[in-house]
């Protein structure tokens, strides 16, 4: 079951909103709305479903919306109809205390401008959310010392914030955030007030930081670069609506109308695909045949090289045509001529990580999972055609199976 789930969550501003609704039902646009109405639509009956531990963006431009479906999931303004189930209850029916528990206990806040009180040290601030919630001194300081180590900032508990940088400053916010372990944590625009260098390494850090903490995070960002590097799924909002939700592969490759087309159209797929789109089936022989096999392979598969694997698909090396014969002639068997040395990757590193070990390698490059099993392999020539927006080899998962 979904963490989150909105149905036909709405907001409308101006007097008498609800008067809007079945106008949004027949389709009125936000522009017509408002010229009839004087109503202004801030988000019209998104849908969207989140699962647990899901970086999942919420992007688009200047007054698309996303800000304010961002404060419709804390309530810190108030939907005017629909649903937002966490967990299965209705957080729009929840009363005054059921809504403080949710916010204290369920769901943190990181805010664009870092929102840290400058009279405050860092440990002051990250400890002030659990401070509010009335937490004993010492328990909150553990807690709170707890989760400026896991930003990196162990040993500025006594600075404060004016002597930091934009990026230490931030990463103090998201450790004050982080202080109550919430369940969801909510990020609105939350680099887009650093430097382009500053913004790039706390998106790697929020990156690292989540194959630890394994939070469900909701980012807000205007960036599309930020979006499709961070995010499993993305929703893209156009006035006050959401146009296409979808992993970034999704977004980039079947945009769902043409606006979302302009928005994708200059992006630089080699940032964005992965090793795993590009690969192709690897040609393999199991360590137990032998070179004679191994040259029958070659001529029935028309290859001139074969990778090396034991019969649970774990990469042990590759042979090639001459190797084999030379085998042959000598009789010896695989593993006493196969090269051992293979560049390899895995299928998560990004298409431009791999261009210079492609350019440098006399090789293919070999795709290696977690547990050492060969997926696929990577040449130049698939690289070029995913790079070139083949969508549909690309989308059809490329597994070496």
């Amino acid at each position: 079951m979904a963490i989150l789930e909105a149905k036909k969550l709405t907001k409308i501003f101006g007097d008498d909103p609800k008067k809007a609704i079945p106008l949004l039902e027949k389709g009125w646009s936000k522009d017509k709305i408002l010229k009839e109405s004087k109503l202004t639509v801030g988000v019209n009956q998104a849908e969207f479903s989140i699962e647990s531990g899901q970086i999942f963006v919420i992007m688009g431009l200047s007054g698309s919306g996303k800000s304010t479906l961002v404060r419709l999931l804390n309530r810190l303004i108030e939907p005017t109809t629909g649903q937002l189930l966490f967990n299965g209850s209705d957080v729009l029916r929840m009363n005054p205390e059921q809504l403080r528990q949710y916010r204290r206990k369920h769901i943190g806040m990181v805010f664009q401008k870092f929102a840290l009180f400058p009279h405050r040290t860092v440990i002051q601030n990250i400890e002030y959310g659990l401070e509010i919630q009335g937490i004993e001194k010492k328990k909150r300081r553990e807690m709170a010392m707890e989760s400026l180590k896991l930003v990196g900032l162990s040993g500025y508990e006594d600075s404060y914030p004016h002597q930091l940088s934009g990026g230490m400053q931030q990463r103090v916010g998201l450790a004050r955030g982080l202080a109550n372990d919430p369940e969801i944590l909510l990020m609105d625009e939350a680099f887009s007030a650093l430097d382009p260098l500053i913004r790039k390494d706390m998106q790697d850090e929020l990156l690292e930081l989540q194959t630890k903490m394994k939070k469900t995070i909701v980012f807000i960002t205007h960036d599309l670069d930020e979006a499709l590097r961070i995010g499993d799924q993305i929703a893209l909002m156009k006035d006050g609506s959401i146009v296409q939700i979808g992993t970034p592969e999704e977004i980039l490759m079947q945009p769902a109308n043409k606006y979302v087309e302009r928005f994708v159209e200059d992006v630089d797929l080699s940032k964005v695909l992965t090793a795993s789109h590009a690969m192709e089936k690897a040609e393999t022989i199991t360590i137990d045949r032998g070179p004679r096999v191994a040259l029958q392979f070659m001529r029935d598969r028309g290859v001139s090289s074969l990778y090396v694997v034991d019969r649970s698909m774990t990469l042990l090396g590759l042979v090639s045509a001459e190797d084999a014969a030379a085998a042959l002639k000598d009789s010896k068997g695989l593993e006493d001529v196969m090269q051992k040395e293979v560049p390899i990757t895995s299928p998560d590193s990004l298409l431009n990580e791999l261009f210079e070990m492609m350019g440098n390698a006399k090789l293919p490059v070999a795709v290696i999972d977690d547990t050492g099993r060969l997926r696929g392999v990577v040449i130049k020539g698939a690289v070029l055609a995913a790079l070139a927006g083949n969508g549909n080899s690309l989308l059809d998962g490329g597994d070496s199976e």
